[in-house]
């Protein structure tokens, strides 16, 4: 008899796909980088982490949010650097990738972007799923911080929130600078004088046409 695996049949797994790359926490930075799913996929430790594909509502606010502090940066001097929208791997240190939704790197910092992934950031903001939000809140505010990010943006739909934590000094944890909701405005202490107003982030008016 053959000793041949047989391939998937109609209404299975092709699994003849998974034998195409590595296990479970046998994954190197190099086979992530080089991975084209066409997903939002994040790295940590060996294994890919699979991320769910956003809500309209989500990339609403995501857009939003990067025209908001795209304007900013190139009318403001002290702003100068680079703001983009995932997907791009923000490698927060050896063995450790994130895919935040928004990110900005100051021009001062501009060697530690490449071609493939940042590395690290000084400002990120995350949308927080509904599906899970302990993600947004205990984990990545642990690693961000853990990677000396200078300032983080948890935008939550759930309650039309806007809470910006900033680094403790000398020390990898955040402490909360502001929670701001409906009728309020949020700032950045990082770059002076950026405040985005909540109301107008969670109603967008393009999601009504």
């Amino acid at each position: 008899m053959s000793s041949e695996p047989r391939a998937s049949q109609a209404g299975e797994l092709t699994w003849e796909i998974a034998n195409l790359y590595p296990r479970q926490g046998a994954w190197s930075e190099s086979d992530y980088l080089s991975l084209d799913a066409g997903r939002l996929v994040e790295f940590d430790g060996g294994f890919l982490e699979i991320l769910r594909m956003p809500t309209e509502l989500h990339q609403a606010i995501t857009l939003f949010l990067w025209l908001q502090l795209q304007a900013f940066i190139k009318t403001n001097s002290h702003a100068q650097g680079v703001c983009l929208v995932a997907p791009l791997p923000v490698r927060l240190w050896e063995g450790k990738f994130r895919e935040p939704d928004v990110m900005y790197m100051s021009a001062e910092n501009r060697e530690q972007r490449t071609a493939k992934y940042w590395k690290g950031a000084d400002l990120v903001m995350e949308i927080v799923s509904e599906n899970d939000p302990d993600r947004d809140w205990v984990e990545k505010r642990h690693d961000y911080a853990k990677a000396g990010i200078s300032e983080y943006w948890i935008v939550d739909p759930r309650d039309r929130s806007i809470t910006v934590f900033g680094l403790a000094e000398s020390v990898s944890i955040y402490h909360e600078l502001s929670r701001n909701i409906d009728g309020q405005q949020a700032p950045s202490r990082l770059l002076n004088g950026f405040v985005v107003d909540v109301s107008t982030v969670f109603d967008r008016p393009e999601l009504t046409q």
